[in-house]
């Protein structure tokens, strides 16, 4: 085995051998891999593909390159994962409410990436939260709230670290068997017994069209079902924020209200397309109807706000959040409305132009070293099919300065799109596959 044999391998577009994946997985992980020879294994990849047993044998390789959990407990460890969009808070609503219908939800999630969110910068906007735990702490929090959510250790797929610093600075991010290796990776090594994909497709998302968000659903559930983990995928629509906040502590303020029972939302419908996949494939439902209503029983009920504030303790927060959430998140300085310039239904919104926005205030990170603002984002944004007058309230900027303010309220102008007549506003669960 050597690098050399399995990049000419790739440079003629043949799949390498199970074998001479998991040595290239180990050698990224272990660093007997070059980061010449890690750059051109990404770009042979990117450019060339591998085939479908390439890509379960590369995603298990990358899995391997490290720990891989395992569980002792009385029900399903199950999880869910989103490929990124705006708005997009469901982690912190259905973690809770599946540990509230008998799941166990080990929930390995990540930070803000590019124009999206990261879940793990929207939980730590709650004062003294960590996500950071050992291997113990997790199983401990888990077995004992039912769900956590953190960040990933340095041992779970460290090969995956490796390579998409990689990918990341050689323009080889673009490729459905490097996502899919990528994603799995991390998620296998979880010891999951049932995972769900939230696909997200519109102006907000990372795949901007149905059939670029089928091909990636296709491609992440037939990997992960080979690799012995029931997968289902849910394509839903990103058009429109799902929340009507971005940014950190806004976001959770829009799920506080939701689990506190004052908020409705389509976050709602997506919480229950997922939740109700999961139970049903865990057998924890006897459908996927039946356990979509499990999930809405546990949020509207406050099961899930329960279970919410007993893994926040867990993790180092405030024991009295769920109560008095308002006290604790923090808030800007300047705080500006962005006003209508004329009448007319709002019928299109640019997610990804809101998101760099946010990123711009402060809420995400330009560089990987950058600190994130929890206070800072957007609130109030419009939604799709809203008619609106003149001087209406369109979004509210939450900044530190005045000049990232007026950036902000730009980027909302030229985000919302006005026009006469009332636009058709997309189903928020579009397809399920696998």
């Amino acid at each position: 085995m050597n690098a050399r044999a399995i990049l000419a391998k790739l440079r003629h577009k043949q799949t390498p051998t199970r074998a001479e994946l998991a040595w290239m997985a180990q050698g990224l992980a272990d660093g007997a891999v070059s980061d010449a020879q890690a750059g051109a294994f990404a770009m042979g990849v990117c450019l060339n593909g591998l085939s479908d047993v390439g890509r379960v044998a590369l995603t298990l390789a990358m899995r391997d390159s490290g720990r891989v959990l395992s569980w002792d407990l009385d029900g399903p460890v199950l999880d869910k994962h989103s490929t990124g969009g705006v708005g997009d808070c469901v982690s912190l609503l259905l973690a809770p409410a599946l540990a509230a219908c008998g799941a166990y939800v080990p929930m390995i999630s990540g930070r803000g990436l590019g124009h999206t969110g990261g879940t793990l910068d929207k939980l730590e906007a709650i004062p003294g939260v960590t996500t950071q735990l050992t291997e113990s702490q997790l199983k401990a929090v888990v077995g004992q709230v039912g769900c956590a959510i953190v960040g990933a250790t340095t041992d779970i797929a460290p090969a995956d670290r490796r390579l998409y610093a990689v990918r990341d600075v050689s323009s080889t991010v673009d490729s459905l068997d490097l996502i899919t290796a990528s994603i799995l990776s991390k998620k296998l090594a979880a010891g999951l017994d049932g995972l769900v994909l939230d696909v997200k497709i519109g102006s907000g998302a990372f795949m901007k069209t149905v059939a670029e968000g089928q091909a990636l659903a296709e491609a992440l559930t037939k990997t992960a079902n080979a690799a012995k983990c029931r997968t289902t995928a849910v394509i839903s629509d990103m058009s429109q924020p799902l929340v009507p906040s971005l940014g950190n502590a806004l976001e959770v303020a829009e799920v506080m209200r939701i689990l506190t029972g004052s908020g409705r939302g389509p976050i709602v419908d997506v919480a229950a397309a997922l939740g109700g996949v999961l139970l049903a494939n865990a057998g924890l439902a006897q459908d996927v109807q039946e356990g979509a209503d499990a999930v809405v029983h546990a949020i509207r009920k406050g099961y899930a706000a329960e279970r919410f504030a007993r893994m926040l303790s867990a993790l180092g927060g405030p024991v009295n959040f769920v109560e008095n959430w308002q006290r604790f998140l923090p808030e800007a300085t300047v705080i500006r409305q962005v006003s209508a310039p004329h009448d007319g239904y709002v019928a299109k919104i640019n997610g990804e132009v809101l998101g760099w926005a946010v990123v711009d205030l402060g809420g995400g990170r330009m560089k990987q070293e950058d600190r994130v603002n929890p206070a800072v984002g957007l609130s109030d944004v419009a939604r799709l099919g809203t008619q609106v007058k003149r001087g209406q309230v369109l979004a509210v900027v939450h900044a530190v300065r005045s000049d990232q303010a007026d950036r902000a309220a730009e980027a909302v102008l030229a985000a919302i799109t006005l026009s006469g007549s009332r636009p058709k506003v997309p189903e928020q669960i579009i397809e399920r596959i696998g």
